[in-house]
C-alpha cells in the first residue's frame, strides 16, 4: 500500500468517527431555548379566563434536563398588581407529552407537585396545555399558555 492509500484511509477512519447522529427525524424542532408567554388562558369548570399580559413578563427556559420559568411585573413592585413567581425543575418530554417535576417554586406549596401537557412546536411557537392541580394551594385548573422563541 503506497503513502497515498494509507493517508486516505487515515483521513476516511477520522472523518467516520465524528458525532453520533441522533434518531431525530428530519423535521424534529428542539424544545430547548429560551421562551416568552404571549397568552395565557385558564379554564375553570365552564368558565374561560383569560390572563392579562400587559404588565407582565414571563420566559421559560428549557435546557436539556431542566426547566425553569421568571413571571413579574412591570410596575417594578411599585403597586398593589405587583407580583413575582419563579420556580424550576426537571422535565421530561417524549412525543408531544411534557412533564415538568416542580422541583423549587417560590410559592413553596408548589413544590414537589408534577404536572403533565401536552406540547405543540410551530415554528418559533410553543403551544403548552395541561391541568395545574395542587391541592394545597386550592388549584385546579386548565391551563393553555402560548410562547414565542426568543433569540
Amino acid at each position: 500500500m503506497t503513502i497515498k492509500h494509507t493517508l486516505l484511509l487515515l483521513i476516511l477512519f477520522m472523518l467516520s468517527c465524528g458525532k453520533k447522529k441522533t434518531s431525530q427525524p428530519s423535521n424534529f424542532i428542539s424544545i430547548e431555548g429560551t421562551w416568552k408567554l404571549i397568552s395565557a388562558t385558564t379554564i375553570k369548570e365552564d368558565s374561560i379566563i383569560p390572563s392579562d399580559l400587559s404588565n407582565k413578563s414571563v420566559i421559560k427556559i428549557i435546557n436539556a434536563s431542566h426547566f425553569a420559568f421568571l413571571n413579574h411585573d412591570l410596575n417594578q413592585g411599585k403597586d398593589s398588581l405587583s407580583f413575582f413567581a419563579s420556580g424550576g425543575g426537571k422535565y421530561k418530554l417524549k412525543d408531544n407529552k411534557y412533564t415538568e417535576f416542580l422541583e423549587y417554586c417560590n410559592f413553596r406549596n408548589w413544590e414537589g407537585n408534577i404536572f403533565e401537557f401536552t406540547v405543540e412546536i410551530h415554528g418559533d411557537t410553543l403551544i403548552q396545555r395541561g391541568f395545574e392541580k395542587v391541592q394545597d394551594a386550592g388549584t385546579d385548573h386548565e391551563i393553555i399558555e402560548t410562547y414565542l422563541r426568543t433569540n
